[in-house]
């Protein structure tokens, strides 16, 4: 369907407009298009190839359909930069800065968006072990955030981490639409082991910040390092279901949806997947929440699905062709 620039370390597929970009170690940003449906071509077209920045890109992730085609990259020198496909004075479509994140202590290790009743969200994890909350002020101007909230990745606020390290993180945003609630879950992988641990983060209206109400690890496994996290679609279920992926396996959690008296939601894990050789690099549901797709390390993709009977096992396996 397409090839890519050698040199090419990491893509983004765009679900909702069809549309796959790549990012290169020399900094250079690709957007490839499908092709036309009427078209009996299967290739996916080239329509922009430009330099984001002098360093790697590492990451590449689209932001919400509904605020226009934008992508947000993130750079191997720890920056993030927000890119825009815009039409200026009746020229052909070209992509366009809007802005640019950067930390003068810390490398920007994750992002992602997230739509809430307010509006859209990014949430930006550091390799210190700090979160920045970014708040969109104006919905038709990706230029305009602002910094809604920052902290650490503890249960305990008050066990504030100093000189911590981290390699690398992990965040997915609660996907329900138009929920009141703004939810997501967040983990690192660092020397620091109160800081690794995959924990969910719930918006406080009342009075205006982020609570964590849940911690998903087991006692004897909340110093593991967290490779990747995701959180499935919820199709009428009672309960949430979050994947955590860690050097023991690819655990499968349930998260209650009513909190008790402390604003603490109730976890149980329900299943720990165990199949890939090495690293787990990422995982992701389909669009019911019922398969979790996972790649790793081993050059495999697996397929995990949960039977009538609530047993997780392996659907498919799929291995690269050379």
């Amino acid at each position: 369907m397409a090839t890519f620039d050698k040199g090419t370390v990491c893509s983004a597929w765009n679900y909702s407009a069809n549309r796959l970009a790549t990012g290169s170690a020399d900094g250079t940003l690709v957007i490839f298009d499908s092709p036309d449906p009427s078209s009996s071509s299967t290739s996916l077209t080239r329509t922009s190839n430009f330099k984001a920045h002098e360093a790697a890109i590492i990451k590449i992730v689209w932001v919400p359909p509904e605020y226009g085609d934008s992508v947000a990259c993130i750079f191997s020198d720890g920056t993030s930069s927000l890119w825009e496909e815009v039409v200026e004075d009746g020229q052909p479509l070209q992509w366009k800065l809007c802005k640019r994140f950067k930390s003068n202590s810390s490398q920007i290790l994750e992002i992602q968006f997230g739509n809430s009743s307010s509006g859209l969200k990014m949430i930006a994890a550091f390799s210190d072990g700090h979160i920045k909350v970014y708040e969109l002020m104006d919905p038709l101007d990706l230029k305009s955030w602002q910094l809604q909230a920052e902290f650490q990745n503890v249960i305990d606020s008050i066990s504030t981490v100093r000189k911590a390290s981290c390699s690398s993180a992990s965040i997915s945003w609660n996907p329900h639409r138009g929920e009141q609630q703004s939810s997501f879950v967040l983990a690192f992988s660092s020397n620091t082991p109160q800081l690794n641990s995959a924990k969910v983060w719930e918006f406080d209206q009342a009075h205006q910040r982020w609570l964590p109400v849940a911690e998903l690890a087991l006692t004897a496994d909340k110093g593991d390092e967290v490779y990747a996290v995701a959180w499935a679609q919820n199709i009428g279920r009672p309960y949430e279901v979050i994947a955590v992926a860690t050097p023991k396996g690819i655990a499968i959690w349930r998260l209650g949806l009513s909190p008790d008296t402390d604003g603490r939601l109730s976890t149980e894990r329900v299943a720990l997947l165990s199949g890939h050789n090495g690293e787990v690099w990422e995982m992701e549901w389909d669009m019911g929440g019922m398969t979790l797709a996972s790649t790793g390390k081993d050059g495999m993709v697996r397929l995990w699905q949960s039977n009538l009977n609530g047993v997780w096992h392996q659907h498919a396996a799929f291995e690269p062709t050379s």
